[in-house]
């Protein structure tokens, strides 16, 4: 049974990716590196902290450290919520299927709090959900499933019961693993992606779940974990 939809942020309510991506670009600039936009595609849903290991191991630098670059990635990304943010097209329209439905509504998201906070307060939407979770308080980020399963727990449903909503593959393989039901809605540079095959459903805006949700979804397995 169906009892809990759960959210992802970026990419999902808001659409941040762009702007992730102009704050990457600019911060490892910081440190010598010209990280492309294809660059950055790469590691979209990875905790900032992973995403920016990601890097120094392939491409060390001395000055900034790494954090200092995280920390700059951060303020950047936050300017650009408070500039430009605005919310998804079908977010409306899925939140209110969920209450119609009796659907319990979280949000998991591998954003930090201070980011996730700016998206809330921006888009006016933190009294919609009843659970606020961070990967950030979780040993491993997305694609980990960690972020999924405490949730599930903070909501107090099985992972079974609940269905997450993503668009990334990092993501994705994070719900599959807590052995979710997740519907895709792929940011367009992420169109076709082979891990998105593992979703359930896959739909091209928010404004299509109710229909997807409104019949029972058969789990696909996560074959990729």
């Amino acid at each position: 049974m169906l009892r809990a939809l759960i959210f992802d942020m970026d990419g999902v309510l808001i659409d941040s990716e762009p702007f992730w991506h102009e704050a990457e670009m600019a911060g490892f600039a910081l440190a010598g590196l010209k990280l492309t936009w294809e660059d950055c595609l790469t590691t979209t849903g990875l905790r900032v902290d992973a995403m920016v290991d990601h890097w120094f191991a392939r491409q060390p630098w001395t000055t900034p450290s790494p954090r200092e670059i995280e920390d700059a990635i951060v303020r950047h990304v936050i300017a650009l919520i408070d500039e430009r943010g605005a919310l998804k097209p079908g977010v409306d329209s899925a939140l209110a299927f969920a209450a119609r439905a009796g659907l319990r509504t979280a949000l998991a998201s591998s954003s930090s709090s201070i980011v996730i906070d700016a998206v809330l307060d921006k888009l006016g939407l933190r009294s919609r959900f009843e659970v606020i979770h961070s990967a950030e308080t979780e040993p491993y980020g997305k694609p980990h499933p960690g972020v999924y399963i405490h949730t599930a727990e903070k909501l107090g449903v099985r992972p079974e019961e609940c269905v997450a909503i993503e668009d990334s593959p990092n993501g994705v393989l994070a719900a599959k693993a807590a052995r979710m039901g997740c519907i895709a809605v792929p940011e367009p540079a992420l169109q076709g992606h082979p891990y998105f095959a593992i979703a359930d459903a896959v739909i091209g805006s928010l404004d299509e779940a109710g229909a997807i949700l409104e019949s029972p979804i058969p789990a696909q397995p996560c074959r990729a974990c």
